[in-house]
């Protein structure tokens, strides 16, 4: 599936990823290949996915996430941190 991460300041990552775990409003999910579609809003924590090359955790600071066709668009109000594994 396809992750796109923006924030207001610029585009953070787009690219192919087997995996999305996300920071919601209620609670850590997790997102995979044909998800059924869903908005939701994140709070303050940690974004991690995993593709290829591994796995990478970028901690944000809340946003909103769509999910459609195999797609996830996260727009992050800030990535406050990043770090790679």
């Amino acid at each position: 599936m396809i992750l796109e991460i923006i924030t207001p300041d610029k585009n953070v990552f787009k690219g192919e990823v087997s995996i999305v775990t996300l920071p919601g409003k209620n609670g850590e999910f997790q997102v995979m290949k044909d998800h059924a579609p869903l908005v939701s809003t994140l709070a303050k924590g940690n974004l991690t996915y995993a593709n290829n090359e591994g796995s990478t955790t970028i901690l944000v600071d809340g946003g909103v996430i769509e999910v459609q066709e195999n797609k996830v668009l996260v727009l992050a109000e800030a990535i406050l941190e990043t770090a790679e594994a």
